[in-house]
């Protein structure tokens, strides 16, 4: 009798094995090129971002004006009736609820993710297009590795499932609750845009196949709530297919502490083996007295500390839409401070000032500051492309900026050369098809 498993057509080209030390893995069964597909991935289910409505079809992401909205909550919006209709079993969990809750409706969207996942286990208990190579009920969880914060958390998490979903749910026992939240932490993905601005979360199980490298040799990029897979390096026959799953900018050390914390394991990829870009990646300034090692690494320390504030409030940016302009002021004198103490040992090249800057120039586009936030990019970039990996997202969403703000700002000739620059590489990770290319050249030619 045939599994489950072999019931649905796996992408060719590629197989399900078991990979040395890491577990489940994928792997290429015949050659691939930089920018060819390697398959892609429907959303199991997908949540907007509250921050999105309106602007995004709740349904399938794309994005337009003209939206309708839904004439129960009035808070979800749709391209068409086929939009809405597809999206109303997912939408009938908080349709109601946001009625009767209005401005006190606040799930997380983990809490929502996990939500349309119970709904759709009821609703569909057979094998989905999206689990060709791996299913939901596969995920990893590790449970025997969350610590008692992490355990509170999901309890927190639970809390409010029960507390904003009742009608149109049935819950499972609470150490299953506790599974799946913790699968979903794990296995989950964050949808962003072209210019890496957050739009909502999704389960791509097939997708989560796939085990991490610092040296990955594919990207995951989105099309509506389609994941696509690219190569980025040529891959051989036999040769295991890796992702990232986390910003690739820091140094080893950082790069294992985000792993460890978030995925429970350290990497052992070449780039972590031999730290080679460390050494640039932490550069020091040059100067006639040269700082003490305890200055530097007091400095790291600080930089270390600071960094983790602003992951900690890792929704700041769309809380931040929520305040006050002077909010925003005071975020960019608490990046300006940091970029004082730390110039004073570090080099701009330094991925703790770049982290720095980054967070300022965001200040600066919400506060429509263009000439701040183009000098803020400007000394990001060199240096980005340095860093990272080709073809990478940071870097392409970084010249995408700069084009948008130089065009803004009349500078057209610059702002061509950005924006063909950010073009080249989303051709090979987003694929030429993409609509965020078409729109990135219908912008050029409007200039």
């Amino acid at each position: 009798m045939r599994s489950e498993a072999a019931a649905l057509p796996q992408p060719a080209g590629l197989e399900r094995f078991a990979s040395a030390g890491k577990g489940r893995g994928l792997r290429a069964r015949r050659r691939y090129a930089v920018g060819e597909l390697l398959f892609s991935c429907p959303a199991y289910t997908a949540v907007l971002t509250v921050s999105e409505r309106g602007s995004h079809c709740d349904g399938c992401f794309a994005r337009k004006e003209g939206l309708s909205k839904c004439g129960r909550c009035k808070q979800a919006f749709y391209c068409n009736v086929e939009c809405q209709k597809e999206d109303w079993p997912m939408h009938k969990l908080e349709c109601s609820a946001m009625c009767a809750f209005g401005q006190n409706w606040n799930p997380s969207e983990t809490v929502r993710l996990t939500a349309r996942i119970l709904a759709k286990q009821k609703s569909h208990p057979e094998r989905t297009q999206s689990e060709k190579l791996l299913a939901v009920k596969e995920f990893e969880s590790h449970l025997d590795k969350l610590d008692n914060e992490k355990r509170e958390l999901i309890q927190n998490d639970i809390a409010a499932l029960h507390h904003f979903y009742s009608k149109h749910l049935e819950y499972p026992d609470n150490a299953a609750l506790v599974v799946l939240f913790a699968q979903v932490n794990c296995n989950g993905f964050t949808v962003e845009d072209e210019e890496l601005s957050h739009l909502g979360s999704a389960i791509f199980p097939d997708v989560a196949l796939m085990n991490h490298s610092c040296c990955p040799n594919v990207i995951v990029t989105y099309k509506g709530t389609l994941a696509e897979v690219r190569a980025v390096k040529e891959i051989e026959p036999g040769e295991e297919v890796f992702t990232s799953y986390i910003d690739l900018l820091y140094p080893t050390e950082d790069r294992n502490d985000r792993l460890r914390d978030s995925y429970f394991f350290n990497c052992d990829c070449r780039e972590c083996i031999t730290k080679e870009k460390d050494k640039e990646k932490l550069e020091i300034r040059k100067l006639t007295d040269p700082p003490s090692a305890e200055t530097v690494r007091d400095t790291i320390k600080y930089a270390r500390n600071v960094i983790e504030e602003f992951r900690r409030a890792k929704h700041y940016k769309y809380i931040l839409c929520l305040t006050l302009t002077l909010l925003a002021c005071e975020l960019l004198e608490i990046c300006e401070f940091s970029l004082d103490k730390m110039g004073a040992v570090f080099e701009d090249s330094n991925v703790y000032m770049l982290h720095m800057m980054y967070q300022a120039m965001g200040v600066c586009l919400y506060v429509q500051d263009w000439e701040g936030a183009l000098r803020y990019g400007q000394k990001i970039i060199r240096p980005y492309s340095k860093h990272y990996p080709s073809y990478s997202l940071n870097v392409a969403s970084m010249w995408l900026k700069l084009g948008r703000l130089y065009m803004a700002l009349e500078n057209r000739m610059a702002g061509v050369k950005a924006l063909k620059r950010a073009i080249a590489i989303m051709e090979v990770a987003h694929g030429k098809d993409h609509p965020y290319i078409s729109e990135i050249k219908k912008e050029l030619e409007d200039h």
